[in-house]
């Protein structure tokens, strides 16, 4: 199989991109990269990646910077890493994009290079959160700020399908993001979803879910627009990362605790792992007609070995088939 990786996109790009791909290699056999970006910057990195059997450059001049305007950058850098990369599956030479460069860059190489699939509007991202019952789906995560109800009543089927062909999980209960369990609370886009989800036959609705139960596993799907969904997602991240730099303090005040601290290590390690991002590589944009998978912009080498082997699988799934088999 080939993906397209735009080695020029992320905050630790091209060095850690390209440590990433060649860990992805080492880990998959029947795997081939097309290394999108600076050929000079490239092979200063890497001399072997021209001459590798399962590696080819595709050189390009220009990258979208996260600062950057993603629309009007993606109309003036008619060169850029993450458009070439997405081209090369709209033209069928590679089966997938990984990027960890501007998301929004990315969703609109995704709009413009590979185009919707029919009866979807916005695209969304959709990431696996770990939950007490296992990875559970939420989407929109970030690809789309503002949203309406037509949106997340898309958003709802796209993580249902995806739900089930992902994580096998049959007839999963979808669950709207808000502020209580209530029909009637949330802001105006909250409560009209809420009703045309609940007419919704056959997508499995079960009401609205508030943030403090997102890890218990009761809802199989989550809905929600790209901003809040956003905030909780870093929320998540956030919080994991200063709780276990408190544990970590915590266990250095006396010897019983750094002993209590050593026979915790496994547990705590296998905990801290189901949430860290680069535990989990990326997420794919879900709605476009290719697979391209987005990364966390500050994805180091881990992160990006973890993307390329997860995009693989689901190469391998035929998820991006049994996606564009359904109707929105």
């Amino acid at each position: 199989m080939k993906i397209a990786l735009d080695v020029m996109g992320g905050d630790r790009a091209p060095d850690e991109i390209l440590i990433g791909a060649k860990e992805a290699l080492t880990s998959l056999e029947e795997l081939e990269l097309l290394l999108v970006g600076d050929r000079g910057a490239i092979l200063q990195l890497w001399p072997e990646a021209e001459s590798n059997p399962r590696t080819e450059i595709v050189h390009c001049t220009e990258v979208i910077e996260m600062q950057e305007s993603p629309a009007a950058a993606y109309r003036r850098k008619k060169d850029a890493s993450i458009t070439i990369a997405s081209r090369l599956v709209r033209d069928q030479e590679a089966e997938a994009v990984v990027s960890a460069g501007s998301t929004g860059a990315q969703l609109v190489a995704g709009l413009f290079e590979l185009g919707r699939m029919e009866g979807v509007a916005r695209p969304a991202i959709a990431t696996c959160i770990p939950t007490l019952r296992g990875p559970r789906v939420m989407l929109d995560v970030g690809a789309n700020t503002d949203s309406s109800t037509e949106n997340l009543r898309q958003f709802s089927w796209l993580g249902k399908i995806y739900c089930e062909i992902a994580l096998g999980i049959r007839n999963p209960r979808v669950y709207l993001l808000s502020n209580g369990t209530e029909q009637e609370k949330g802001n105006e886009l909250t409560v009209n979803t809420y009703q045309v989800l609940m007419a919704e036959e056959g997508l499995g609705f079960c009401g609205s879910i508030e943030g403090r139960d997102l890890f218990n596993g009761e809802a199989d799907v989550i809905v929600t627009d790209g901003f809040a969904g956003n905030v909780a997602l870093k929320t998540m991240e956030g919080t994991a990362e200063a709780l276990f730099t408190m544990m970590k303090e915590a266990f250095r005040k006396s010897a019983r605790s750094k002993l209590g601290a050593f026979l915790l290590m496994p547990a705590l390690k296998k905990v801290k792992n189901s949430l860290d991002y680069e535990e989990i590589g990326g997420a794919p944009l879900l709605g476009v007609r290719g697979l391209s998978v987005v990364c966390h912009g500050s994805s180091g080498a881990k992160a990006i070995c973890a993307a390329l082997i997860k995009t693989a699988q689901w190469i391998e799934s035929g998820l991006q088939e049994k996606l564009a088999a359904n109707k929105f």
